[in-house]
């Protein structure tokens, strides 16, 4: 199996002890091949991201010749796009000679924004969205800091509504530029 983190494994679903793939042998160059393809995958909602950007894809193991398995974590449970993702991975991946692909919701551990690779907060604040800061480990309640306006980088920002376009954003707007804004939201 591919991880999304780029580890290569041949283990077997739920979790099962593994043993290594070299990633020069033919299965290991295939998974990894079919890991970028799926990872490539745009994001319905937020299409300027792909799946691997986003950080939602967990892993991928051929189960047999022409048959794959992805593992894919929403980015919360009941998320919409989630069918949406699982049509357009089944698409890529048959389009590359994977007759058979079977896409497996992994819900634990669940995903957090800390996932987002550092080229996804780029092109999220590239594209007007400001990204959404580290969420940390725990411990002591972090105070609530500013969200930087990704048009001029003010962070004096005003939230207009706890929801936006999506479930996962708000709507603020920059009190310098007046430029309304999405923010990701910490999860």
């Amino acid at each position: 199996m591919v991880t999304g983190g780029g580890t290569v494994t041949d283990g077997a679903p739920g979790g099962a002890p593994a043993e290594e793939i070299a990633v020069g042998t033919p299965d290991g160059v295939l998974e990894a091949e079919l890991l970028r393809l799926a990872g490539s995958v745009p994001d319905p909602e937020l299409p300027v991201l792909s799946l691997a950007e986003l950080g939602v894809l967990r892993g991928l193991q051929l189960v047999g010749p022409g048959r794959v398995e992805v593992q894919l974590t929403p980015t919360y449970t009941g998320c919409p796009a989630i069918d949406t993702m699982v049509t357009d991975i089944t698409q890529v991946l048959r389009e590359h000679g994977m007759a058979e692909v079977s896409v497996r919701t992994v819900l634990s551990p669940a995903w957090s924004t800390d996932a987002i690779s550092a080229e996804g907060r780029r092109k999220l604040a590239e594209h007007g969205i400001a990204p959404p800061r580290p969420v940390g480990s725990g411990g002591p309640v972090p105070l609530e800091l500013s969200v930087r306006c990704p048009h001029c980088g003010s962070v004096d920002t005003t939230v207009l509504s706890r929801f936006s376009s999506t479930a996962c954003k708000s709507l603020r707007r920059c009190e310098s530029c007046r430029e309304p804004f999405d923010h990701f939201k910490e999860l």
